[in-house]
């Protein structure tokens, strides 16, 4: 009976906390065009700015819910973090980074994609960005509902395609620039699936695979915890602050450098100290990673929002300065009010309605350990700092979201090669004529082995291998006996989808918004 009791305590709850979050959204957006209208009286067309800005503040709260996943979702999944402390941690690093890093300027076309000059006059472009706002609001509310992780920066850029070509035509579209977007789509999952994997690889060979674990972590992990260091402070000071101090690359790695070996030499002692009453197991090794892992977690939220947060409040400000001066301007000063309504929006965004996505990035993709996100965020920061001197655009959350494939097709790689080998043994022993106690024997001998020798063992059966070969169809029936999914594949065809249409989706919307506008005569067209 209290079973049932509890059954129908649980799914009243869930439809009030819906309406409280829902209410709370509703209310954060409300508010933001309140302000906007109240204290901007040397606007005249005050009642735009205060829309423009609740559609704003709406666009923070969906940035919030959807892409601040991709930065804390692997420690949570890992068990690093709790969820409450993930949205507590995250919610303030993504409001400090917009507050203090980001900026006081924002370009007005993001990443160049239309020719300002070819719209009409400022009201038409206020309208482009207004309709551009809406439509990356509403894709990304749609995705998070889908539990889809996508590109806020994609979002945004649909939107401002889709509404420019609605207002100047084809040629206002720069295609180039467009081809080099769609072409991160490739190059941010694979780059960061590379690294992460990379990364995870270094690790089992330096130190899961060896015999003393322990006393192999207490050589490598000072050294990783200082590669990280190096590559986050890299990082932040390239990407983070770029709007309020800009420093050239070999400056940044240099300052970096001297953070990485600070870090070194106070880490060192300290994982020496922690070794002593740890295990000789993969787990204990992964208790070394959870404070680097906490670390990466609120400095990747820190750089997002001092970069992100322009995803919500670039169009707004460029309504906000198309208003004020009746002009159409390439960078747009961004008052403190708009600043404020981009931070505290993501945080909120991410408080109400990120859980469902930091779930999907956390452990719906594949099983994660604490090594195994520790890996995924070192890809994160390295394909950023990479991706940026090389000239190539990359999207943060397909890379975080790539080094998750990464690692998980690695895992399987890695558990089907080892079966086989376990078969071969198996095999091997059989034709040796061993009972199943010996048997057994070889085989945990070659479990306990370290890397070398496993490989030492491995050669010798094969030097004695029988010479008739197995059959192509023991071969097929062999491979798929050892095959094992670690990556759920339902999940990776829906984020890909995802990916895929959101600069069309946003795109479509956001023509169809401005459209909307020409009929009921709001634009000049």
């Amino acid at each position: 009976m209290s079973f049932v009791k509890t059954v129908v305590i649980d799914e009243q709850i869930k439809p009030n906390m819906d309406i409280i979050r829902l209410t709370t959204a509703i209310l954060f957006v409300l508010i933001t065009g309140w302000y906007a209208a109240m204290n901007n009286a040397e606007i005249s067309n005050i009642s735009i700015l205060a829309i423009a800005a609740a559609i704003g503040a709406y666009m923070a709260l969906n940035i919030g819910a959807n892409d601040v996943a991709n930065n804390v979702g692997p420690a949570v999944g890992a068990k690093a973090l709790s969820l409450t402390g993930a949205i507590l941690i995250a919610a303030i690093f993504e409001a400090s980074g917009a507050l203090i890093a980001g900026g006081n300027v924002v370009s007005t076309i993001k990443k160049g994609i239309i020719n300002p000059n070819a719209i009409a006059d400022s009201m038409t472009f206020v309208w482009v960005m207004m309709a551009a706002l809406l439509a990356g609001a509403i894709w990304l509310n749609l995705a998070t509902y889908f539990g889809a992780p996508v590109s806020t920066t994609h979002s945004i850029v649909g939107g401002v395609l889709g509404a420019g070509i609605a207002a100047g035509g084809w040629g206002i579209a720069n295609w180039g620039q467009m081809l080099a977007i769609v072409s991160s789509w490739v190059i941010s999952p694979v780059l960061g699936g590379l690294i992460a994997a990379a990364f995870l690889i270094y690790i089992k060979r330096a130190i899961t695979y060896q015999n003393d674990m322990i006393d192999a972590a207490k050589r490598v992990v000072p050294l990783l915890v200082g590669i990280m260091v190096w590559a986050f402070s890299t990082y932040l000071i390239l990407k983070g602050l770029k709007a309020i101090w800009k420093a050239d690359f070999i400056t940044a790695l240099g300052i970096a450098f001297v953070f990485a070996l600070v870090a070194y030499f106070i880490v060192r002692p300290l994982v020496n100290k922690a070794s002593h009453a740890l295990k000789n197991t993969k787990e204990s090794v992964n208790d070394l990673f959870t404070i680097p892992l906490i670390i990466s977690a609120a400095l990747l939220s820190f750089a997002h929002g001092a970069n992100d947060v322009a995803n919500a409040i670039g169009p707004l400000a460029a309504i906000n300065d198309a208003l004020l001066s009746g002009t159409i301007s390439n960078k747009a000063e961004i008052p403190l009010w708009i600043m404020l309504a981009g931070g505290l929006g993501i945080a909120l965004g991410l408080a109400l309605y990120g859980p469902k996505l930091i779930k999907t990035v956390g452990s719906e993709i594949t099983d994660l350990d604490k090594t195994r996100a520790f890996c995924i965020a070192m890809a994160a920061a390295i394909t950023v700092i990479i991706a940026s001197q090389l000239g190539l655009p990359v999207s943060s959350t397909h890379i975080a979201v790539g080094g998750i494939f990464g690692v998980g097709f690695l895992r399987e790689y890695l558990k089907q090669s080892y079966a086989k080998k376990l078969n071969a043994l198996v095999e091997h022993s059989e034709k040796s004529g061993l009972n199943q106690t010996e048997i057994e024997a070889f085989i945990t001998e070659f479990q306990s082995a370290n890397l070398e020798g496993k490989r030492a063992i491995l050669r010798s059966i094969k030097s004695k291998k029988d010479t008739t070969p197995i059959s192509k169809k023991e071969r097929k029936g062999l491979q798929k006996a050892t095959k094992k999914e670690l990556v759920k594949r339902s999940v990776l065809l829906k984020i890909a989808a995802a990916w895929i249409v959101t600069v069309p989706v946003s795109a479509c919307l956001s023509a169809i918004i401005f459209y909307i506008l020409v009929g009921y005569n709001l634009v000049n067209a």
